[in-house]
C-alpha cells in the first residue's frame, strides 16, 4: 500500500509541475505570439487562468494529501517537512497570483480600453507591463519551488 501511495504522490507532483511548465513555456508564448491587442490577450489569459485554477487547485490539494499519506505510510522524515513547507508556499504563490495579479491585470487592461487620451493609455500600459513583469517573477518562483517539490516527492 505504501508503494501505491508513494507512486501517486510522485505522479501527482509531476502532473502539477508539468502543468506549470506547459502554461509557462507553451501557453504564455502562444498568447504572446497572437496578433491581438493587449486587453484581448489579458482577457484570454484570465479565462485560461481561471480554468487552470480549478484544475490546478484540485491537483495541489491531492499532492498535499498524498504527501501526508506518504509520510504516514513511510515514516515522516525531514524531507517530508521541507516538502510540506514548500507546498504551503506554492499554495500561497498560486493564490496571490490568481487573486491579485490576474484580477489587477484584467482591471488595468479594461481601463486601457476605456482610456480617453494617449497619455492615459501609455500610463496604464506601463503599469500593466510592470505588473506583468512582477507576475512573471512570481510564476518563475512557483516553477522553481514546484520543481523542488517533485524532487522531494521522488526522494521522500
Amino acid at each position: 500500500m505504501s508503494a501505491l501511495v508513494h507512486t501517486l504522490h510522485v505522479l501527482l507532483a509531476g502532473v502539477w509541475l508539468g502543468s506549470v511548465v506547459f502554461t509557462t513555456f507553451v501557453v504564455s508564448p502562444a498568447l504572446k505570439a497572437m496578433k491581438w491587442s493587449e486587453p484581448e490577450r489579458v482577457a484570454t489569459r484570465s479565462v485560461i487562468g481561471r480554468q487552470f485554477a480549478r484544475v490546478g487547485a484540485a491537483n495541489l490539494v491531492l499532492v498535499l494529501l498524498f504527501a501526508v499519506l506518504d509520510g504516514f505510510s513511510g515514516g515522516f522524515g525531514p524531507l517530508f517537512y521541507v516538502e510540506y513547507a514548500l507546498l504551503v508556499l506554492v499554495f500561497g504563490l498560486v493564490a496571490v497570483h490568481g487573486a491579485y495579479f490576474g484580477r489587477r491585470l484584467v482591471d488595468l487592461a479594461e481601463a486601457e480600453k476605456r482610456a480617453g487620451s494617449d497619455g492615459e493609455v501609455r500610463a496604464l500600459a506601463e503599469r500593466r507591463h510592470a505588473l506583468q513583469r512582477l507576475s512573471l517573477r512570481v510564476s518563475q518562483l512557483s516553477l522553481l519551488i514546484s520543481t523542488a517539490v517533485v524532487a522531494l516527492a521522488v526522494n521522500a
